[in-house]
């Protein structure tokens, strides 16, 4: 190879190494600005934390939210079953502030519901010098202030929870935005279900305030209807005057002749109010009647005489509900 001709050798090969070099410095420069205005965007920042909610990811999602509080606060909601999820979320708006800093706008549906949530995102820095970090200005960890009225069980999302006392506030931490289910059904209790759609970013000064208003459901009348005559039938089977525990009875100025034999004429309707502590319900006082057939022999003759007679009685009761759904009565007589 002449001297000429190997000179233009290394001129080509130069050149088409500088070509190439130049593909790739281009092409990773277009990499680099393509993951910056997506992934690594404002924008981008968002839609992986709520593509983390999506997938009830709990981890993925509180590494968007790091030092959450955890005193006097239930965290209960920050786990995969008692996320809301999202079913779908889209992109309204990326609107870039003079100080840097981003305001992200997606609406979004989750359980049928729909919501937009506005999110404040700040520059936090670089990863590796290239692409751009992001920051919620406000934690996406919201608060939920949930009071359950005359028992201390609920569900939310599926998710079967106790609050730390019937009848007061207890808060819980949960992930915004989404949609939070809260219901009590169990056998012998309902509620009239609530419906949180968490669109804004709340604190603890400013949380989602719900209330769940737990009444006996009309099982519960019927169970307690059944007691209330299972135990007035045995107390019809007791041959004395005074039945003991029982709320009829009769006294009787002369001397009983015979077996005294009581039988229920009108059983009380049962009625039932939440009591003053979880468990426990109100049967108020009500009527009934009871039947009496004894024979009466007179201290002044001697004579004997059949008494047979309805009494009339009154009788409320205190009704303890336990966790198995067995029922207790406590009688209380006026």
């Amino acid at each position: 190879m002449s001297r000429h001709t190997k000179g233009v050798w290394v001129r080509r090969v130069i050149l088409t190494a500088s070509a190439a070099l130049l593909l790739i410095v281009g092409g990773f420069a277009a990499t680099v600005a393509i993951l910056g205005g997506t992934v690594y965007s404002p924008a981008g920042y968002v839609r992986s934390y709520l593509d983390a909610l999506a997938r009830q990811d709990a981890a993925g999602a509180l590494e968007y939210a790091p030092g959450i509080p955890v005193d006097d606060v239930s965290t209960a909601l920050l786990t995969r079953e008692g996320m809301p999820g999202l079913d779908s979320y889209d992109l309204v708006s990326d609107t870039a502030r003079a100080d840097g800093s981003h305001r992200v706008v997606f609406s979004w549906t989750s359980r049928g519901e729909e919501g937009t949530t506005t999110f404040d995102v700040l520059p936090a820095g670089t990863r590796l010098g290239l692409f751009p970090v992001w920051r919620f200005e406000s934690s996406p960890i919201g608060w939920i202030e949930l009071t359950v009225l005359h028992d201390d069980r609920f569900e939310v999302n599926d998710l079967d929870l106790a609050t730390p006392a019937q009848n007061g506030a207890a808060a819980y931490l949960a992930f915004t935005p989404g949609t939070y289910a809260l219901t009590h059904e169990t056998r012998y209790l309902t509620a009239e279900p609530v419906t949180i759609v968490a669109e804004e970013l709340t604190t603890a000064t400013d949380p989602h305030l719900a209330t769940l208003d737990v009444q006996a459901a009309p099982a519960f009348l019927v169970a307690v209807q059944e007691a209330v005559d299972a135990s007035l039938d045995e107390c019809a089977t007791q041959e004395v005057l005074m039945p003991t525990g029982c709320p009829f009875g009769q006294s009787m100025a002369n001397r009983v002749a015979s077996t005294p034999e009581w039988s229920i004429v009108t059983y009380p309707e049962v009625a039932v109010t939440p009591g003053l502590r979880a468990s426990e319900w109100q049967m108020p006082t009500t009527t009934g009647m009871a039947h009496l057939r004894v024979d009466v022999r007179s201290l002044f003759d001697g004579s004997v005489t059949l008494f047979d007679e309805d009494v009339p009685f009154r009788v409320g009761y205190l009704v303890t509900l336990a966790p198995d759904d067995s029922i207790s009565l406590s009688p209380q007589y006026e």
